[in-house]
Parts: structure tokens; C-alpha cells; sequence
């Protein structure tokens, strides 16, 4: 018989294999132009730190234990949006693909070495709802937690499309490209999207998404 530790390990490791699957079967490595074996090179390390962390056990919160990020620089955001899946309809995005390079972290998000990473104990925001991005940015950081990037809140819709629906979306406050916007997800047409909104302006649908960290294998 397992013991408790063991098995909260086995559920780890079962959840990352399911991630891992995911990215292999929606395309990436053709994405990043690698082979598979080339791919799972950059996110198989991780399979380490996964087994540190304990169960994937969502709260009544909605906290997601982890989720595999990979970077932009290694698959392109203005690609992999289109990979996301919810309820049979793929992901879009109204950036084009230069302006997905010029949305950058923000100086209080710090990203681990190499090309994928986890991104850890993830909320979409529900308690940031009908806050502007600045205000919600604010509670965010009274929390001590971290606003989630473009590439992270693809992670995240890759991974758990059902945390987006209709007229319940989230921010994206950990990048920004030296404007006013700031980026989000919704459903649009049933579709997942990646859109954008005013950084001033509140939405009683729209929370803003974050993360109580990343870990990388470098």
C-alpha cells in the first residue's frame, strides 16, 4: 500500500505526464521546429520539481497546482494560441505576431532560465472581478502573488480550457508593452480569445489572473 507521500507523488506525476501529452499531441514540437525527442528535452526536467510540489488538488478557490509554461522564444505565442482547444472551437488572438514580441514582463515578474518552466498554485482571479487591471495589480501584489504573462495564460487555457466561459475571463497584467493595454482572455463567438482592454477600465466579468510562483529546471 502507498504511503500518503507516495501517492500525492504519483498524482504529481500522473497530472505533469497529462501536460506533457497535451503539448506532444496539440503540436508543439512542430511548432518550435524540433523533432519530440528534441522537445521533451527542454520540459521533461521539470518531471523533478513537479514530484516536489504534491497532488494536483484544486481548491474551492479553483487553484491550479501547476501548469507547464513554455516560453514564447521556444513556441511562438502568435502559434500556439491557435492550438488552444475548448468545447471543440480553437483559440484566437487579435495581436498580430510582432506585437506578441513587444508585450514583455513587467519588472516584478522574473521568469526562470530555459525554455519551459512551472508556473505554480494558479487562480484566474475571481476575487479581482469589477477591479481595474491597475487596482487588481495592486491586490496582487498585497497577496504576493504574481500577475500572469501572455504565454502563461496560454499555458493555462492549453492545459485547463475550462478556465475561461462565457462572460468569465481573466487579465494577463504580468505583460505589458508600454501602453495602456493590457491583455486578457475571454470567450468570443464560443471561441477562446486573446484580446486586449483599457488598463483603467473594470469589468465585472474579468479577473485578473496569478500565480503564487515559477520553478524551472536551470
Amino acid at each position: 500500500m502507498l504511503s500518503l507521500e507516495d501517492e500525492l507523488a504519483f498524482k504529481a506525476r500522473a497530472e505533469f505526464g497529462r501536460q506533457i501529452y497535451n503539448l506532444l499531441a496539440k503540436g508543439y514540437p512542430r511548432v518550435a521546429g524540433l523533432g519530440s525527442d528534441e522537445f521533451l528535452a527542454h520540459v521533461y526536467p521539470l518531471l523533478t520539481l513537479v514530484t516536489e510540489l504534491g497532488a494536483p488538488e484544486e481548491r474551492d478557490t479553483g487553484t491550479i497546482p501547476f501548469v507547464v509554461v513554455v516560453k514564447g522564444e521556444l513556441a511562438p505565442g502568435a502559434e500556439t494560441i491557435g492550438l488552444v482547444e475548448r468545447r471543440h472551437k480553437a483559440g484566437m488572438s487579435v495581436l498580430e505576431a510582432d506585437e506578441f514580441d513587444a508585450f514583455r514582463p513587467i519588472d516584478s515578474v522574473a521568469l526562470p532560465g530555459g525554455s519551459a518552466y512551472l508556473m505554480v498554485d494558479v487562480e484566474t482571479g475571481a476575487d479581482t472581478r469589477n477591479l481595474t487591471p491597475d487596482a487588481a495589480l495592486e491586490l496582487i501584489d498585497e497577496q504576493q502573488r504574481s500577475p500572469l504573462t501572455i504565454d502563461e495564460g496560454i499555458a493555462l487555457l492549453t492545459h485547463y480550457p475550462e478556465a475561461v466561459a462565457r462572460n468569465s475571463g481573466f487579465s494577463l497584467l504580468g505583460s505589458r508593452c508600454g501602453d495602456r493595454r493590457v491583455t486578457a482572455m475571454w470567450i468570443s463567438e464560443g471561441r477562446p480569445k486573446l484580446g486586449w482592454c483599457w488598463a483603467g477600465n473594470p469589468h465585472t466579468w474579468l479577473g485578473s489572473a496569478s500565480c503564487v510562483g515559477r520553478v524551472g529546471a536551470d
